[in-house]
């Protein structure tokens, strides 16, 4: 697993672009510190990269999100607010304890009757989220275990239509996509997905870099054709 370091530069203007324009909600504030108190990983998005996945939410008219990766529902929650009332937004978590975190926080946020949480192997849960009435998905976030992404990708494909936004975190990965000795467990699967972004003709796709509290990252944003 690589480590990523923040300098303290980039961090303080996180902050104070958090602070000053991005202004996370008493709930938002909540998931964060219930996450820790739980004692899992700081690995949620940014306050300002959560903003942004609600204003993308926004912008593209989604009624229907689907997110894989929940953790405790920091990026969950962000995306929920961006939906009309009678949106929904089904989420994937792989550990019970994490899932049973995030109802929390998210219930709390006042948004539980938007969100379906389900709980297993991701993999298995689009497998059968595909065999399930309804219609597709307008926007996709994928933010959970870096080797599977390329499949991950290919169910946002799947799952959505065209005209269907995809977001997926991680895409820089401290500058391992050039290098994937650097983390020989996550970077191969960041570069497939990358690659399949860029060769795939169902998609187009950019990546934007970014830096932060999270070290040096980015995040590939791509539209279903």
């Amino acid at each position: 697993m690589i480590e990523h370091q923040a300098t303290p530069g980039w961090a303080a203007v996180e902050n104070f672009l958090s602070e000053v324009v991005v202004r996370p909600d008493p709930g938002l504030q909540r998931a964060v510190t219930a996450a820790l108190d739980a004692g899992m990983p700081p690995i949620e998005v940014a306050p300002n990269a959560g903003k942004l996945l609600k204003l993308l939410v926004q912008l593209s008219g989604a009624r229907r999100v689907l997110e894989i990766g929940t953790l405790a529902g920091f990026s969950t929650i962000w995306m929920a607010q961006g939906l009309p009332d009678d949106g929904r937004l089904v989420t994937c978590e792989f550990l019970p304890k994490h899932a049973a975190v995030a109802r929390t926080n998210i219930d709390d946020a006042g948004l539980g009757r938007k969100v379906d949480i389900r709980v297993g192997a991701a993999l298995d849960t689009l497998g059968a989220l595909d065999k399930e009435p309804g219609p597709p998905f307008d926007f996709v976030f994928i933010d959970a275990d870096k080797e599977n992404n390329p499949q991950y990708l290919d169910w946002a494909i799947r799952l959505g239509r065209p005209g269907t936004t995809i977001v997926m975190d991680n895409a820089v990965w401290e500058g391992a996509v050039l290098d994937a000795s650097m983390d020989p467990e996550n970077a191969p699967g960041i570069v497939s997905a990358l690659q399949m972004m860029g060769e795939d003709p169902r998609l187009d796709g950019t990546v934007i870099q970014t830096v932060g509290s999270k070290g040096w990252d980015g995040f590939a944003l791509a539209l279903v054709r």
